[in-house]
């Protein structure tokens, strides 16, 4: 009887685990089939809307963890993602080796999603592969994205205005800090990471240390370069998005209008209290409305006290968190880009397949600025003639964005710059860079909708690196993205132990297919040969900035880009 009992829970996919934390009793599960345990929908904090987060009070009882908890307020985008409406959606996840035991102190990994700061949520990623294979506790966490908790107004505390996202993450931290010694996780060894929107936001925690210190020690940077301008609350105000989702006379689908200056009824007070009393899904609509009409049109600022500096004033200061990282990217990120642009997935809903008269009307000025002269010296550079473009299509022109554009802070040459310019940081912990670049990850299903085919080679794009560290992310809460194939399952977990070495705090990676050496690049000297690619059965380090000369084709070409735009 007692071997039919343990073979009953071997083979049972889902058997209950309890622990207690200072905070409460938690009832989780440990899933025998990934060989974890996994505790899912725990509230960290409540919040009413635009304003801060209020972490929850401990709790009598067993509090059942056994399911997600709702993803923070979004509309559905690119055919794919999913929507929702709930408001009380800030939860987060824990999943531990299935041995872990309280005080185990193993590393803790704690996740900040990406979804270009109005999307994603916490219930798309499964943990467990990370957790088993590095051996350490995983958090994942849901914060408020768009207008809901990156849109400044006038009425809002001066001190979070157009943040409270972040000060979402930041209660989250909190929690983890207070309890996570109780799942097995050491809080001394906290590394914070992210992808995309989420590195984003590790940047703005980055140069805000005296908010941050102590809550994270390391830090893993995908996909996002830090050296990418955002707006001060200031200028925010000064071209205030809220009120053009107060009132667009554009908008002819708009349910709603509240007071704008110059309405006679109009009080910062009043124009609050309006858009509180709106539904979410209306609100929504007019947010996806003014994203269509602008660029990253919800996004944190500087210039208060959740960031009271730009990442440029904090590493020009010194006054940065000083911790090791690992930052990196996609060779190339923004074919994804032109891929929802060729299929229409955009915020306006409109096609723009690869033509001259395209790249030179909609393309360049989006990503490259007015300015013609520039335009005819990057089509010149890329495709030999500006008039008559060789090997023009989505391919090498997602390629060419993907080394640099100043538009978009999601490009390889900035994120070498950031690099570079960290290393000047006196006192800087050493950075390990790296490239992903997989010629056959996974982008049908992952980052574009199951059949959504745009014609043109994809390979490594943003966000295809995400199935690699979480299992059949496909951007949904179905998880169900096709599996990886061998080679790229088995490059998943190279990095996987990489990764694990770093949180570790050990810079031996002897036995490893190439030792990951700290980077050395510099302001002055850019063109380091130690950025480690990420590519089946070829890890290797390499020069990914190129020559130091504009007139080098190697790398990226980042000399070139940085003589067409020197600041």
């Amino acid at each position: 009887m007692l071997y039919a009992g343990l073979t009953a829970n071997v083979f049972a996919k889902n058997v209950p685990v309890v622990i207690q934390t200072p905070s409460g009793s938690i009832k989780g599960q440990h899933n025998t089939n990934a060989g974890v345990n996994e505790f899912r929908g725990i509230q960290y904090a409540t919040a009413d809307r635009f304003e801060p987060p209020v972490p929850v009070s401990n709790w009598a009882g067993i509090l059942a963890a056994t399911k997600f908890g709702s993803n923070c307020p979004q509309a559905a985008r690119f055919n794919l993602t999913e929507e929702s409406l709930e408001e009380n959606c800030l939860y987060l996840n824990v999943t531990t080796p299935d041995n872990a035991k309280p005080d185990d102190k193993l590393p803790v990994l704690v996740w900040i999603h990406g979804g270009g700061f109005v999307g994603g949520g916490s219930n798309l990623y499964r943990l467990d592969r990370i957790a088993r294979e590095a051996n350490v506790v995983v958090v994942s966490l849901n914060y408020r994205t768009g207008l809901f908790g990156f849109m400044p107004h006038p009425a809002i505390d001066v001190g979070i205005n157009g943040n409270l996202g972040l000060e979402d993450q930041r209660a989250a931290l909190r929690w983890v800090q207070k309890n996570i010694a109780s799942f097995g996780g050491d809080p001394d060894n906290v590394t914070l990471a992210g992808e995309s929107a989420g590195t984003g936001l590790i940047c703005l925690h980055l140069a805000s240390p005296e908010a941050v210190r102590g809550a994270f020690h390391k830090a893993i940077l995908i996909s996002g370069a830090c050296l990418q301008q955002i707006p001060t609350l200031e200028q925010a105000l000064a071209d205030p998005i809220w009120e053009a989702v107060s009132h667009n006379p554009k908008d002819s689908n708009r349910k709603f209008r509240c007071p704008v200056p110059g309405d006679k009824d109009y009080s910062d007070q009043a124009s609050l209290a309006c858009l509180k009393n709106q539904s979410v899904s209306d609100l929504l609509q007019a947010q996806t409305y003014e994203a269509g009409n602008r660029l990253l049109s919800f996004v944190p600022v500087t210039g208060n006290k959740t960031v009271p500096r730009s990442f440029h004033e904090a590493v020009g200061s010194g006054n940065i968190m000083k911790v090791p990282m690992i930052m990196g990217s996609a060779t190339h990120e923004l074919r994804l880009y032109i891929a929802y642009d060729v299929l229409g997935d955009n915020g306006t809903k409109t096609e723009y397949p690869v033509t001259i008269d395209n790249v030179n009307q909609y393309y360049l000025p989006a990503f490259y600025g007015t300015d013609a002269a520039i335009h005819q010296k990057i089509l010149q550079r890329y495709f030999g003639d500006a008039t008559n473009p060789m090997n023009l299509n989505g391919a090498t022109l997602g390629s060419m964005l993907s080394s640099y554009n100043p538009y978009v802070g999601i490009n390889n040459c900035l994120h070498l710059q950031t690099a570079n310019t960290l290393n000047g940081v006196a006192g800087m912990p050493p950075i390990y860079q790296f490239e992903f670049s997989d010629p056959n990850a996974l982008v049908l299903g992952v980052g574009l909708a199951p059949g959504k085919d745009p014609g043109f080679e994809l390979g490594a794009v943003h966000s295809s690196i995400l199935n690699y560290l979480f299992p059949n992310f496909s951007n949904t809460m179905a998880i169900n993205a096709p599996d990886l194939p061998p080679a790229s399952d088995e490059l998943a977990s190279q990095m996987i132990a990489y990764i694990s070495r770093f949180m570790r705090g050990d810079e031996d990676f002897s036995g490893f297919p190439a030792q990951w050496n700290a980077y050395d690049g510099s302001q002055a000297s850019p063109a380091s040969e130690n950025v480690l690619l990420f590519r089946p059965n070829e890890i290797k380090l390499f020069n990914a900035y190129g020559g130091l000369s504009p007139d080098s084709t190697a790398g990226h070409q980042c000399a070139f880009w940085n003589s067409m735009y020197p600041n």
